[in-house]
């Protein structure tokens, strides 16, 4: 899940992002174009109520592919993303645009 806030003060969009507490996980991170797919990059917090969540500051008016690594070995999409576009590994990268 992803939720947005425009800032006023400057050209950014605040995204957070939500893995659901349905897919079990000890460990997830977000892995996109914003990091470079550097899969150590950008750890997700757990919440009491077992999702996973992080926020980021994206320029404005972009759109950036990612995805989630859980337990560093299953990757997974964000099936409430802003569209989807495949990957050159037979499968589709979640995308946000901002």
């Amino acid at each position: 899940m992803l939720k947005k806030q425009y800032l006023k003060s400057r050209p950014v969009c605040k995204v957070t992002f939500y893995l659901p507490a349905a897919v079990k996980a000890e460990a997830v991170h977000l892995v996109g174009d914003f990091n470079e797919w550097d899969e150590q990059a950008t750890p997700m917090t757990p919440l009491k109520d077992g999702r996973f969540t992080v926020t980021l500051e994206l320029d404005k008016g972009r759109e950036f592919q990612f995805r989630y690594l859980v337990n560093q070995n299953e990757w997974h999409n964000d099936w409430e993303a802003d569209k989807y576009v495949p990957n050159p590994f037979s499968g589709d990268n979640s995308v946000v645009i901002t």
